[in-house]
């Protein structure tokens, strides 16, 4: 294959898993508390070519002599952006919308017998029967919200349940109201370092725990820095304008390499034909 052809194929590859990202982006502009993603490419390893045997303008040159050949881009990381979607009114009292940027809830998920925190910005909450007349507050998907102690779990005789602008479990029993529990919330201070795991989640890869203090890139929200909107939810920060526009310049790009490829195989081609 050669060299140009080469380029092209490698930086289609790569386009094709931008837009992916984006079909990802477009198909979730509807799900509650969904943050945009949104891809970085690089540049991949140059090739010196050193057939320069006087080159010009020598003295003073800070670059190698010769040319530097590219094989082609990738796509580095996929950067997940934490800004807040507009909210939208429920009424629901188990609806909770963030109100400050890179603020998260925490959520305990089990798989394959591995218990992990993960986070999230999706606010609409449930209530799941336990025994011994108990409840636990979990997200959609029937998984423990952490509360200061671990899982927030209350005794189901209770006869109303709210959520404060501060993240409080309140709960009124023979018209008393008080405070059982409270919504344990982190701040992203690096966003990027989250890896995206699916059901609108995020968590730190081994990889990031084991070289960065978990403490100073996603440390716990004092209560009284919390800001939240009870009876509300937040809708996803996919901007579909931005997103068309990224998509149409990513095939656009994509059909111009695959273009070089079909001239490179032409050129070579006439040049086989030639006497």
């Amino acid at each position: 294959m050669s060299r140009v052809a080469l380029q092209a194929a490698v930086t289609m590859g790569q386009l094709q898993n931008k837009m992916d990202v984006i079909g990802n982006n477009m198909a979730n502009v509807n799900t509650t508390g969904y943050k945009t993603r949104q891809s970085e490419f690089s540049s991949l390893l140059f090739q010196q070519l050193n057939n320069l045997t006087d080159p010009a303008n020598a003295e003073g040159r800070l670059t190698p002599d010769g040319i530097r050949i590219g094989n082609g881009a990738r796509l580095s990381n996929t950067t997940i952006d934490l800004k807040q979607g507009a909210l939208k009114e429920t009424g629901r009292l188990l609806d909770a919308a963030l109100l400050k940027d890179n603020h998260l809830f925490q959520v305990s998920v089990t798989e394959n017998g591995e218990t992990e925190t993960q986070f999230t910005r999706a606010g609409n909450f449930y209530l799941n029967p336990l025994e011994n007349d108990q409840v636990m507050l979990t997200n959609e998907n029937g998984h423990p919200m952490m509360g200061d102690a671990g899982p927030i779990v209350l005794a189901d005789d209770f006869d109303g349940i709210s959520i404060t602008s501060s993240g409080a479990i309140e709960v009124t029993r023979n018209g008393n109201t008080e405070v059982e529990d409270q919504l344990s919330l982190v701040e992203a201070v690096r966003p990027q370092l989250l890896e995206a795991v699916g059901t609108n989640n995020f968590r730190l890869s081994e990889q990031t725990e084991a070289n960065f203090n978990v403490d100073e890139i996603i440390p716990f929200v004092n209560p009284a820095d919390v800001e939240i909107k009870t009876g509300a939810l937040e809708n996803s920060n996919v901007d579909m304008a931005k997103q068309m526009t990224d998509l149409v310049s990513s095939q656009r790009v994509y059909q111009l390499n695959a273009r070089s490829i079909s001239m490179s195989d032409q050129m070579q081609g006439l040049i086989n034909q030639l006497r």
